[in-house]
């Protein structure tokens, strides 16, 4: 498996809490939780994000008050990565123009590859973190 690129070390450890809790890995689960972890505001709202009990999105959240349009943008790519789901009214929000348009797309093509390895192996660089992008 090639080397994940991480935001930062916050970044880097929810992203293997967060599968180590649930107990899963697959490609569902790493985009997901890769995704969820690239904003502090998105990590430190796992909870209104995702339903560990029955193991589903909550799209309810992004209506949540301490949403901003950098986390909106997180939440709903990795909400399209879990199932493919798009805001009914809203899809237009879904769009990569819509959503690269931020300082995550770096990490947004990363949560792309972790969700479909097959599509992607041997096309990403195998690079080391030197320094986070801010």
């Amino acid at each position: 498996m090639q080397m994940i690129r991480f935001r930062d070390d916050e970044h880097e450890q929810f992203y293997h809490q967060m599968l180590n809790e649930r107990k899963c890995n697959d490609s569902y689960h790493r985009a997901l939780f890769y995704t969820l972890g690239i904003a502090h505001d998105t990590r430190n709202h796992i909870r209104d994000l995702f339903d560990f009990s029955n193991g589903g999105i909550k799209p309810e959240g992004l209506s949540a008050a301490w949403q901003t349009g950098s986390s909106a943008r997180v939440s709903r790519l990795a909400f399209n990565l879990w199932n493919g789901w798009s805001e009914s009214g809203g899809e237009r929000y879904s769009m990569p123009h819509e959503l690269f348009d931020c300082n995550y797309a770096l990490y947004f093509f990363e949560a792309i590859r972790l969700r479909y390895p097959e599509y992607c192996r041997g096309r990403a660089p195998v690079f080391r973190r030197t320094e986070s992008i801010r």
